[in-house]
């Protein structure tokens, strides 16, 4: 019979798998890493500086080339003069990525999920919603879940959305997109069963 790690939920919920809400994390440094994967990939290049070839004016040189006892100068729009171009600055095309593997993906999140679980953060239920918000906000206080929570799905049904949209502290995301950014960030995690079943999948998929 498989090793399972004891669920921090109600008596009925199904019982947590050890080889991802039970694994051993030495460091947090793959943890470290996973997290700021994350939020390296969703930073925007918006930052942009001109060059001296693209700021306006500077076209007569400042003064005589000799004879004023003065530095030379060709135009005002030096770098090293205020209001100049900017030397080595953004120029709105970086990249800010940092790439890690899916194998290591993988072992971040089991990780993450462990360590919610130590800390009792895991509940196993599932949510039937109409669509109404005051349904998602019983649902919440139902089962005493405060600020920061994280509803992991499936499927984001029209229903749920509907539900959930305007609860600005529950974060809806399907299990397939769970990251450890989510996880570490939540006070709650509120997970279906058929979510439990697609992590579950997918993080006990073996990598080439």
């Amino acid at each position: 019979m498989a090793d399972i790690a004891k669920p921090t939920t109600a008596v009925k919920a199904p019982a947590l798998p050890k080889a991802i809400f039970g694994v051993e994390v030495k460091n947090h440094e793959l943890l470290r890493l996973a997290y700021d994967s994350y939020l390296a990939s969703a930073r925007k290049a918006s930052a942009t500086t001109k060059q001296r070839g693209e700021v306006s004016g500077g076209g007569k040189k400042p003064w005589a080339q000799k004879g004023t006892g003065k530095a030379r100068f060709g135009s005002s729009r030096n770098p090293i003069w205020r209001g100049g171009g900017v030397v080595f600055g953004p120029r709105g095309n970086e990249n800010y990525t940092k790439r890690i593997s899916t194998a290591s993906k993988r072992v971040a999140l089991r990780q993450a999920l462990t360590l919610a679980n130590n800390a009792k953060k895991i509940l196993v239920k599932d949510f039937k919603t109409t669509g109404k918000t005051k349904e998602a906000i019983k649902f919440m206080t139902d089962n005493k879940l405060g600020r920061r929570v994280l509803l992991v799905v499936d499927e984001k049904t029209p229903q749920i959305l509907r539900a959930t949209n305007n609860i600005q502290n529950l974060l809806l995301i399907r299990a397939n997109y769970l990251s450890v950014y989510h996880i570490l960030n939540a006070d709650k995690i509120v997970i279906t069963q058929d979510a439990l079943k697609t992590v579950t999948t997918w993080l006990t998929k073996e990598t080439k």
